[in-house]
């Protein structure tokens, strides 16, 4: 069952047309990746999704309904990437009113807060207020108030900003554990790497539009394996003469080539095979970044 569904949806901003015919679905237990640079139309497009603007054209429906405040309210969590919790009040006493705002006890909200504090190793912040935080954390504390109605749906926003390397793979964790739960999450960042470790489905939007949509390995199967690493016990020499090639980086544990059809791959391997032993040799898929940059960059004016 699709938990969200956009169809055909417009959204403008006087003259400015901020998302044109953007249709998504989200699936229960999916995280879905929306991707675009600045401007693109990601936030408009969540901002719909979640009741806070409505759209010009189109329809939106949760869970198979249309627009229900009430049903947004109890059903869907949203982190934003702009920080908008109170800097000097308590994190106690806001996390548990924004529980109670979603009909949750005061009891059960408090023992959800200390629960999920406890996941993310701060427990002895059940009292401070959030500016006595670090940015890192204030974040968690965020995801949390997003969380902490057990949601149906999770809008995020640049989940990971202001994060470190730790506390990342923290979040990534936390987040793949609600997925298996069967919540349902609809992610934008900018780090593609974190959308290809996440995410099965991806629309990247550009200047408003949908340019790319679908199955994130069958978008990769579209497109070429233009890169080989080699790594080698001796460095390998003439690989600049070899047919096909169009650029090597040498790096200090192996050399990276860029090739512009798949023949010249095996004339590298032959090549290598010949002047030394051959460690690691490695027909490269293209990662979404460089998807990105092909299907977005070709359409920078």
């Amino acid at each position: 069952m699709n938990r969200l569904r956009l169809e055909h949806v417009c959204k403008h901003f006087g003259e400015k047309l901020a998302v044109d015919d953007m249709s998504l679905e989200l699936a229960e237990g999916e995280i879905y990746g929306l991707l675009g640079a600045n401007g693109a139309g990601k936030t408009t497009t969540m901002r719909m999704a979640l009741g806070l603007i409505l759209p010009d054209e189109g329809r939106i429906e949760w869970q198979g309904q249309p627009y229900s405040a009430k049903m947004i309210a109890r059903k869907m969590g949203y982190l934003p990437e702009e920080r908008g919790l109170y800097p000097k009040v308590k994190i106690c006493d806001q996390i548990i009113y924004l529980a109670r705002l979603r009909g949750i006890s005061h009891a059960q909200a408090d023992r959800d807060l200390r629960e999920w504090l406890g996941k993310f190793g701060i427990e002895d912040y059940y009292g401070k207020r959030v500016e006595e935080l670090s940015k890192g954390n204030q974040q968690k504390i965020q995801f949390i108030a997003s969380v902490i109605h057990r949601p149906d749906i999770v809008i995020m926003d640049e989940a990971f900003s202001g994060l470190d390397p730790v506390n990342v793979e923290l979040l990534k964790k936390t987040v793949l554990e609600l997925r298996n739960q069967g919540v349902s999450i609809l992610f934008s960042t900018h780090r593609m790497e974190h959308v290809e470790e996440l995410c099965e489905r991806i629309c990247i939007m550009h200047r408003s539009k949908t340019v790319l949509k679908g199955k994130l390995q069958e978008i990769k199967a579209k497109f070429p394996r233009e890169k080989v690493i080699l790594e080698t016990e001796d460095e390998v020499t003439g690989l600049e003469n070899v047919a096909g090639i169009v650029g090597v980086k040498r790096n200090a544990a192996y050399t990276e080539i860029r090739i512009d059809h798949l023949e010249a791959a095996q004339h590298i391997l032959h090549l290598a095979a010949e002047q030394t032993a051959v460690r690691r040799f490695q027909l490269m898929e293209p990662t979404l970044n460089d998807i990105f940059i092909r299907t977005v960059g070709d359409r920078h004016e």
